[in-house]
């Protein structure tokens, strides 16, 4: 803070001879001007030896006090031989402080002293704040980290300060802290998050407290927020030391994001083991760990991370990638082979409460060991896959049937090629829909020449020709099964016939 008019007497030996000496002077200006208002800022000490002033100051002295100047000193024994009665007057009229600059003392004796003041001022801030950045960074060094940076500033504030997440949700705030003020401020949809966007910085001052609000991170997106409040307006020295708190901060969420990553790669590659081991039991391969042994070595990488896997029978949930940070403090988390998702491995009795967490889909397995890891990774894939949203167990998938199962451009391609020949014989027989109708009957000439609405020798004699074309004979129940799936996927639908081709029907002739 800049020195008082009581400093500066006390230090150059100025004469108070009226008003309060306890506005702050932030520079010296001289000046003989009768209107030297146009060349001055507000809180300076004007020296002057009133050589054009004389008369009624009252108009000078008016200009001062509305300009705002710090106070008025007089030099004595040039113009004046002393402060004129009428200046007197005017000063104690309008509250202007008025001093006397003896004979001896010159205007350039004042400048210096002011000078030295301000920078002596300058320098006790500097050493404040850095004495101040010394104490947060030995505070982030403790193993509270974040929690003991947040905790050091609002000390040095005198005020409170609060750690929030990137979605405004408070994760440590000190005593008496608006913390929940702020986090409603900085939620989506909030006064101060106005289009879905955070603001990077913000400054909220009232008649009794001053809140500021700064982002953490270095990205676009903010990895989090801190605020911090105190009664007073923050002064040069305590805005350095909230922007060392904000570094300080930044600092230990980076590299706090850093180690998460390593980690999940860690964990990844845990995933990787086990899988290999799974797949050695299952080709019989000698010489390796097998499947126990991935296991216990998995469990030995993970015990220094502070990480463990389910016991088994596990349940593997395969969900959106950008659901990781979501889920992996509820289980073990990993990112799948090839990436695009996640897998999260949990006991069978906490698959649902786990699956509930992350919005969108997620493919649930069967509960398996961890022999068949890879058979729950599948069957969890292939549920995340179908489609349908929000938690899906692969067991619900088998009302679809098989068709259900397969990659549907896959089935597609596969119902295109076996009944090409079929579509191209042309329309003097709907030969496609014959064969579905004699299908979907078992094999029934009766029923299924009633659903076509034709007679049981024509159809008898389309079947016959479906099977010269096809060059399949249409009483292997596996060339039943091909058809029916290919004219489902066709249908794009699943198959709906209560009872499967081939096990009731009677052979065309």
């Amino acid at each position: 803070m800049a020195p008082s008019l009581r400093t500066v007497v006390r230090r150059t030996g100025l004469v108070p001879l009226t008003g309060s000496l306890e506005p702050v002077v932030r520079w010296v200006a001289v000046s003989e001007l009768e209107d030297p208002t146009p060349y001055l800022e507000g809180d300076e000490l004007l020296l002057t030896t009133g050589m054009r002033l004389d008369g009624d100051f009252s108009g000078y002295v008016g200009r001062l006090v509305e300009r705002g100047v710090a106070g008025l000193a007089l030099g004595v024994g040039l113009t004046h031989e002393e402060v004129p009665p009428a200046l007197l007057s005017a000063a104690t009229r309008a509250g202007l402080p008025l001093l006397e600059v003896p004979r001896e003392t010159p205007f350039i004796a004042v400048g210096k002293a002011v000078s030295d003041l301000l920078a002596a001022e300058q320098y006790e801030q500097i050493s404040r704040a850095f004495a101040a950045q010394g104490r947060l960074t030995r505070a982030a060094l403790r193993p509270e980290g974040t929690h003991a940076v947040i905790d050091r500033l609002a000390k040095e504030v005198r005020g409170w300060a609060a750690l929030l997440d990137e979605h405004g949700e408070v994760r440590h705030a000190t005593r008496a802290a608006k913390a929940e003020a702020v986090a409603r401020e900085l939620a989506p949809g909030g006064p101060l998050a106005a289009g879905g966007r955070l603001p990077a910085s913000l400054a909220l001052s009232g008649p009794d407290e001053h809140v500021v609000v700064q982002p953490l991170g270095g990205g676009a997106r903010p990895r989090g927020f801190f605020a911090v409040g105190a009664a007073q307006a923050f002064s040069p020295v305590t805005q350095t030391v909230v922007n060392a708190a904000g570094s300080l901060l930044t600092l230990s969420l980076e590299q706090g994001g850093a180690q998460r990553e390593s980690e999940r790669r860690v964990r990844s590659a845990v995933l990787r083991m086990l899988l290999a081991g799974a797949d050695e039991r299952a080709r019989g391969e000698q010489g390796r760990p097998g499947p126990a042994g991935a296991l216990e070595q998995a469990r030995a990488v993970l015990e220094p991370l502070g990480a463990r896997l389910p016991d088994p029978p596990v349940v593997a949930l395969v969900m959106a990638e950008d659901t990781l940070e979501t889920v992996e403090p509820h289980a073990f988390t990993a990112r799948l082979p090839g990436g695009g998702a996640v897998v999260a491995l949990v006991a069978d009795e906490r698959a649902d409460q786990v699956a509930a967490i992350p919005a969108g889909t997620v493919g649930i397995s069967a509960p398996r060991a961890y022999e068949e890891l890879g058979s729950a990774l599948d069957q969890a894939r292939r549920a995340y896959e179908s489609g349908r949203e929000g938690p899906v167990r692969f067991a619900d998938l088998a009302g679809q049937g098989l068709l259900g199962l397969l990659d549907p451009a896959a089935a597609q391609a596969f119902a295109a090629a076996l009944l090409d020949p079929l579509t191209r014989y042309g329309s003097r027989a709907d030969l496609v829909e014959s064969l579905r109708a004699y299908l979907g009957s078992n094999g029934h000439w009766d029923a299924a020449a009633q659903r076509l609405g034709v007679h049981r020798h024509t159809l008898r004699y389309r079947m016959k020709r479906v099977t010269e074309l096809l060059g399949r004979d249409l009483d292997d129940p596996g060339t039943r099964a091909e058809l029916w799936l290919a004219l489902a996927a066709t249908d794009h639908a699943p198959v709906t016939s209560a009872c499967p081709p081939g096990s009731s029907r009677s052979s065309p002739s």
